[in-house]
C-alpha cells in the first residue's frame, strides 16, 4: 500500500511539472530578455493556456523590430542590411524561417532576440554591396 502511494505521488509530480519540462510558455519569457524566451512564445505548443497570447507577442515582436529598422534606414542616403527577394516572402513564412533558423542556432539563444534577428535578415537576405 505504500508502494502504491509513493508511485501515485511521485506521478501527480510529474504531471503537474510535465509542461514546465516540454517548454510550456511562461510569464518570464513575455520579457523577450534573450531569444530563447522569444522562441518559447513563438513556438507554443497548441494546448498552453497562454498560446495565443504567445503567438500575438512573437509577431508583434517581430514585426514590430523590423518595422523600426525599416523607419530608420529608409532614408536616401542609408545602406540598408536586409534586402528581400522580389516578392518578398510573407510575414508567416518569414517567421517560419527565423523560428528555424534560430533552432539550428543555439549559441545565439542568449543573446537579444532583436539581434538574432537581424543575424538571420542579414545571413539569409542580404544586400549587394
Amino acid at each position: 500500500m505504500k508502494t502504491n502511494l509513493a508511485i501515485l505521488s511521485l506521478l501527480t509530480i510529474l504531471m503537474l511539472m510535465a509542461p514546465s519540462l516540454v517548454g510550456a510558455v511562461s510569464e518570464e519569457d513575455f520579457k523577450v530578455k534573450t531569444t530563447r524566451n522569444l522562441l518559447n512564445l513563438c513556438t507554443a505548443p497548441a494546448d498552453d493556456p497562454l498560446r495565443e497570447e504567445a503567438i500575438h507577442f512573437c509577431h508583434g515582436y517581430l514585426v514590430g523590430a523590423y518595422a523600426y529598422y525599416n523607419a530608420e534606414y529608409s532614408g536616401p542616403d542609408r545602406n540598408p542590411l536586409v534586402c528581400f527577394p522580389d516578392p518578398p516572402p510573407s510575414r508567416n513564412e518569414t517567421i517560419g524561417m527565423f523560428i528555424e533558423w534560430a533552432k539550428a542556432h543555439p549559441e545565439y539563444m542568449n543573446e537579444a532576440p532583436v539581434e538574432t534577428q537581424f543575424r538571420f535578415l542579414m545571413e539569409k537576405w542580404p544586400c549587394k554591396k
